[in-house]
């Protein structure tokens, strides 16, 4: 059986091109799959955009339910249960297509497609499977997840909703309150949490039509307006024995694998917003005159567009190459095994690094490129007319839910610090081997070619900064670095952008082997800009950790280091950056 790739090995291993999947190899099944999801969102979306964010009563859950007569939310339902059972690529590439100008539409499948209802299909028994999946994959009915409270949002766990079983036996009564719930006005089934006894968290399936179940009025949100979001009270509510999720005391298993894989799945929502915007400003940009020619022919426009594209291609690397790498652990699992969905699970986590590594990049990527699209329209793009004056508010949550991209920053360094402690990632070693081959460390590359030779020493040599920094923090902090915030988030920030850097050159240079076309020239071009940069953004968060936890002759010996290591010749970027403008000018939107 072939050797699946370890979470988090990016850090220390050279990953060959080969190894990975990237959007190039979609399979004719999959850009069928691509067309149908799009078609449905110009066909039937788009058109009602304005009555979604009026909440038109009744309409969004219409449209939920019309995308499953399509067969567009049973992708990742097992086909026992009236699923399709899509590979993980293609059920993110649903995600994607689904999210391209579909804004609150967007929520409204994420949340039914995603965390409502994968954690029936991970942790339900084959009774809960039997009784609800049929009904979820054709949208009969829509789910919802409800675990956040007023004074339980990063810090789940500290839930006050009390879960006691009844005198009879056959009820748990459910007391307490869930805040900002996607789907809430709508949903016909909660996927939530409580503490049996007011100790032991636990999940549970929750109707709506269950006694005691209750709505609060809708939230006025900054953006997503045509979504619901509500909170569900629990007054006395009760639930059947039978739908406990999982086991009792067991239910942050749930939650956390669930967490997982909607981050995973966030990725390719930001993925395709991020498109639609920059399709906006490519068009508005070569229709809108100023001085006699359009602004797309000026440079600091160019910039813009061209820096969109290459985070844009960044991003859309990174949660392919995701994908494919659950894909591939996934392929280990017997389908028909009793625990197939805790299997899952399982081979999910293994990738809960990388997860959290897509949430942050792409939120934060997608507020980039809506802000840069906006700024584009000019004082157009600040007008409730235009639809980037939309996406610019619905971007914003990105950064929130899913857990805060602080928490997922802290999450990134907690993950890999454990799994070098359990030695399950040989981190430790290779940092240690590192530091004492500090003073004959030096980059062996020092020009460029067309084969990216240098790009990928740069890589290389950031992996090793990387480690070295963390190497210092521990020996500096010991078991206290987990107080050291600061540190923490510079520490993920380099490792964000290290996979990032990676996955956009692994794709490159995978594209150039394959292709050589005009797309492997416009790829290697933007893989030059962002390692040029995203390196030198590593060497500041570099000094910026070792200004913090050194001074005198050990501050001045590892400032010495860095310097050596980072010795490097810049590219011409701006060269670079208006080859890429043009020709995503020239197609009028993202170019692959």
């Amino acid at each position: 059986m072939e050797e699946f790739i370890k979470g988090g090995a990016f850090l220390i291993e050279s990953i060959s091109p080969e190894k990975i999947f990237t959007p190039e190899e979609f399979s004719e099944e999959q850009r069928l799959i691509a067309q149908a999801a799009t078609e449905f969102v110009t066909g039937e979306v788009q058109p009602v955009m304005e009555e979604i964010e009026a909440q038109k009563e009744g309409l969004l859950p219409s449209l939920v339910k019309k995308a499953g007569e399509l067969g567009l939310l049973s992708g990742d339902i097992e086909e026992e249960y009236g699923g399709q059972g899509l590979d993980k690529v293609s059920a993110l590439l649903l995600m994607e297509k689904l999210s391209q100008g579909g804004g609150s539409f967007m929520v409204a499948y994420a949340v039914h497609t995603g965390i409502g209802s994968l954690p029936i299909i991970f942790f339900g028994n084959k009774e809960q499977k039997r009784r609800y999946l049929p009904k979820i994959a054709t949208g009969e009915m829509i789910t919802a997840y409800a675990l956040t409270e007023p004074e339980a949002g990063s810090d789940a766990l500290n839930a006050k909703t009390i879960a006691t079983l009844s005198p009879d036996g056959k009820y748990y009564i459910l007391n307490g309150q869930k805040q900002f719930i996607s789907n809430a006005g709508f949903a016909d089934l909660f996927v939530t949490y409580a503490k049996v006894d007011g100790e032991k968290f636990t999940s549970f399936i929750v109707e709506r039509n269950f006694e005691g179940v209750s709505l609060d009025e809708e939230e006025n949100k900054m953006g997503m307006k045509g979504s619901s979001t509500r909170s569900v009270i629990f007054t006395d509510a009760k639930v059947p024995v039978e739908n406990v999720l999982g086991e009792v005391g067991k239910g942050h298993i749930v939650a956390f694998n669930t967490l997982n894989i909607g981050r995973f799945k966030l990725g390719g929502g930001c993925l395709g917003s991020s498109k639609s915007a920059l399709q906006d400003a490519v068009s508005y940009a070569k229709q809108r005159v100023q001085f006699g020619k359009p602004i797309a022919e000026f440079g600091l426009i160019k910039h813009k567009i061209a820096e969109m594209a290459i985070r844009t291609f960044t991003m859309e690397s990174m949660v392919y190459r995701t994908a494919g790498m659950i894909d591939q652990i996934l392929k280990r699992i017997d389908p028909h095994a009793e625990d197939v969905g805790m299997q899952m699970a399982n081979g999910i986590e293994e990738y809960a690094i990388e997860d959290s590594i897509n949430k942050v990049y792409s939120s934060e990527m997608l507020d980039f490129i809506v802000d840069e699209a906006l700024q584009i329209h000019g004082g157009y793009g600040y007008i409730h007319d235009y639809a980037i004056e939309r996406g610019y508010r619905d971007s914003r949550i990105n950064r929130i839910w899913e857990g805060t991209n602080e928490i997922n920053r802290l999450l990134i360094m907690d993950m890999l610090t454990k799994r070098a402690m359990k030695n399950r990632l040989p981190l430790l070693p290779v940092a240690q081997r590192l530091a004492g081959e500090l003073l004959s460390l030096r980059p062996t590359v020092d020009s460029d070619d067309e084969a990216l030779t240098l790009q990928k020493e740069m890589v290389e040599m950031a992996k090793k900064i990387t480690l070295l920094a963390a190497g210092a923090a521990v020996q500096r902090y010991m078991m206290k670095l987990a107080e050291e915030q600061e540190i923490l988030g510079w520490l993920s920030d380099m490792v964000i952008e290290i996979f990032a850097m990676e996955s956009a050159l692994l794709r490159a240079k995978k594209t150039m082997d394959r292709f050589g076309d005009e797309r492997a020239e416009i790829q290697k071009a933007m893989v030059k800009v962002y390692v040029n940069d995203a390196f030198n953004r590593i060497e500041n968060f570099a000094k910026q950790i070792f200004s913090a936890i050194s001074e005198g002759d050990t501050l001045r010996t590892q400032l010495s280091a860095l310097k050596k290591l980072t010795r490097f010749n810049p590219v011409n970027t701006v060269s670079l950056r208006r080859q890429i403008a043009n020709h995503v000018i020239k197609v009028g939107r993202y170019p692959f």
